[in-house]
């Protein structure tokens, strides 16, 4: 009951139109003056002042006559708030008298049905009081379905009234950094002054277009230091690009570019020969930086292949695969303290990487899609939320105890709060004693392939680390995890292909997903300072 009073309490008092509209013919102008909003109060109980054993529970004291009196004004931002504030304790009483009212029908119901007072009531008396009692008992249960159409149409006024939020706060922070990048430079206005870019412009659809050079411009973990030894190779797509791993006389990584300069041959077909590759087709070797060393049965030639900057960290093998210069500095993607790694995977995904990012920043999906594997006994919250600050590409779900970062360019970190199967919810990541920390890399291998690597930590049962053939056990259940939302996005990227707009009606639990297109748009349009990020 706690759950349907809280999730109505925008139901009624405050009338939200969605067909209403700005007063400004200019996006989100009208804004600043105020969310076109009515608060109107008023509605008559049902039920009088009695009361029965259960009255401490139901003594709430009725609201309505703190209402704030906003009646017939546009309200702004603040007071819409302070208005909803009252709504939900509102519902709250609300729903206790409705409650009520059904208890003490049952009662009465109880109470004419007892055989001590059949003995001094007639049989037509008995059905008449009965029939009174079953007209008001129908006339109760209807006023519960009248709730629960409440709470559907507060629901949706309340992700509304989210979105008008949203816009009104990008808005602003677009609007002031624009004020600022003018009031800095009298030159006209650069393609580096930050542009608006509010949520309902997002489009994407139609075939997956060549990826952006900007994309490049950032250090891409493409591989897991345990997967690459002093004599193996590791073959990687990135950008549509073939490249191939290995490791030099120095022990170091390097890339090159997988194609022979002589014939075009694959070299991760080849061996690494004292920290060379060695085409298999002739012999010709190269070293980490691309540079032929070695060609047998011919005069020695001053040839050389593409390579890009390579370094290893915190057990990942990273790549630059931009024309820009690298930075100095690789971000960290190590577990936060006290966790240990006990699985690395990589997979080969047919999807396209920002399809699959979509999908690792989307909690709302999990108690429908992973309802054989982690989300199993998941019930279904009436409302999700993920709370997050005004810029920021990091937050945390309510009600699940997860927190969650997308960490540019296509990172995914999470660390998840573990309780008893099917008790995930009503717990933050603090309240619960043992978590899990994933980190999932989608690399852009090419429009419709991604390279996912996964790396899985415990704060609990180091002794797993140690139990034989565990890794394959892990593996086995990241498929299955895998699998569960391949078949939907897979199913998404034909439909988008085809026309389909996948970000055509965002919703509140969406946040992070279109901050981090809304990020990934404005990288592709040049703007210098990126929407919720830190100012450089």
């Amino acid at each position: 009951m706690t759950a349907i009073a809280t999730a109505g309490a925008l139901s009624l008092p405050i009338s939200l139109r969605r067909t209403c509209k700005i007063t400004s013919s200019k996006k989100f102008q009208g804004i600043k003056k105020g969310f076109r909003v009515y608060a109107v109060f008023g509605e008559e109980s049902s039920l009088g002042s009695k009361k029965s054993q259960w009255g401490s529970l139901f003594d709430v004291e009725d609201p309505r006559s703190k209402v704030p009196q906003f009646k017939g004004k546009f309200l702004d931002v603040y007071q819409a708030l302070e208005v909803a504030r009252y709504d939900i304790q509102y519902c709250d009483w609300r729903a206790r008298q409705d409650l009520l009212t059904i208890m003490v029908l049952h009662e009465k119901v109880v109470e004419v049905l007892n055989p001590l007072a059949r003995e001094f009531k007639s049989i037509g008396t008995m059905k008449k009081e009965l029939a009174e009692l079953q007209g008001e008992l129908a006339q109760a249960h209807k006023q519960v379905h009248i709730s629960e159409a409440r709470v559907s149409a507060a629901l949706d006024k309340l992700a509304y009234m989210e979105e008008l939020v949203n816009d009104k706060l990008l808005d602003d922070r677009t609007t002031t950094e624009s004020n600022v990048a003018s009031s800095s430079s009298t030159s006209t206005r650069s393609s580096d002054t930050v542009k608006k870019l509010p949520r309902k412009s997002l489009d994407v659809s139609g075939p997956v277009q060549p990826y952006h050079p900007r994309l490049k411009n950032f250090w891409y973990p493409v591989a897991f230091s345990t997967d690459l030894n002093d004599d193996t190779m590791i073959p990687i797509e990135c950008f549509e690009e073939p490249w191939v791993l290995f490791r030099g006389k120095d022990g170091n990584p390097g890339c090159v570019q997988n194609t022979c300069a002589h014939r075009a041959c694959p070299l991760h077909l080849g061996l690494v020969n004292e920290g060379r590759i060695q085409c298999p087709y002739h012999g010709w070797e190269y070293t980490t930086d691309g540079k032929c060393e070695k060609m047998p049965s011919t005069r020695l030639l001053n040839v050389k292949i593409r390579s890009v900057p390579c370094l290893e960290q915190e057990g990942m093998i990273w790549i630059w695969p931009g024309d820009d210069p690298p930075t100095a500095t690789l971000p960290s993607l190590k577990p936060p303290s006290g966790f240990e790694i006990h699985a690395e995977i990589v997979m080969e995904l047919p999807v396209e990487h920002g399809l699959l990012l979509d999908n690792l920043l989307d909690l709302a999906h999990a108690p429908f899609t992973h309802t054989s594997t982690f989300a199993k006994g998941w019930t279904v919250p009436s409302l999700v939320k993920f709370l997050t600050p005004a810029s920021g590409l990091q937050g945390y779900w309510d009600p699940y105890p997860i927190d969650m970062e997308f960490r540019p360019p296509c990172m995914v970190l999470s660390t998840i709060g573990i309780s008893k199967p099917g008790k995930l919810e009503g717990q933050s990541t603090k309240e619960c004693t043992t978590h899990l920390h994933q980190l999932h890399v989608c690399i852009p291998s090419s429009r419709n392939k991604t390279r996912l690597l996964y790396r899985m930590s415990l704060d609990f049962a180091p002794v797993l680390k140690h139990i034989p053939f565990m890794h394959y056990l892990w593996r086995h259940f990241a498929e299955q995890v895998l699998n569960e939302d391949l078949r939907l996005v897979i199913g998404q990227q034909e439909r988008m292909i085809n026309g389909a707009n996948i970000w055509n009606l965002p919703v509140g639990y969406d946040k992070l997903g279109v901050r981090y297109r809304l990020w990934r748009k404005a990288l592709e349009q040049g703007i210098k300072q990126l929407p919720f990020s830190k100012p450089m």
